[in-house]
């Protein structure tokens, strides 16, 4: 089995750095875009930097797969191609929803389908 994937070695360190005993790292992956800086997978939860704050702040926030109540692909044009035909997703926690989007339809793919597995 390979190890965790991530597309910025300083990003995989933060989220290595805040892990919990035993909680293991399925990838990090940078986000493009306003508001969302990256986005880690555990074992255990999902963090997202969001950079959306007044002021230059930002905050890392650690959510739960079970607070999860369902993941988004979001799309700005029509379902005429694949399923994974876009690189963002939404997670969606309560009335509030985190949008991440990627370089890349695949990690959007990944990231959607590991939360689908923890929350099914």
């Amino acid at each position: 089995m390979s190890g965790p994937t991530y597309d910025r070695k300083e990003q995989f360190q933060q989220i290595q750095s805040g892990l919990l005993p035993g909680e293991q790292i399925v990838a990090v992956y940078d986000a493009i875009g306003t508001g969302t800086g990256f986005i880690g997978l555990t074992d255990r939860r999902v963090i997202v930097q969001d950079r959306s704050f007044v002021g230059k702040k930002f905050a890392i926030t650690s959510i739960p797969y079970s607070k999860i109540t369902s993941v988004s692909v979001v799309s700005n044009k029509s379902w005429g191609g694949s399923f994974f035909s876009t690189g963002a997703i939404a997670v969606h926690v309560g009335t509030h929803s985190y949008e991440v989007e990627f370089r890349g339809a695949d990690k959007a793919h990944h990231v959607h389908n590991v939360i689908l597995h923890h929350i099914s």
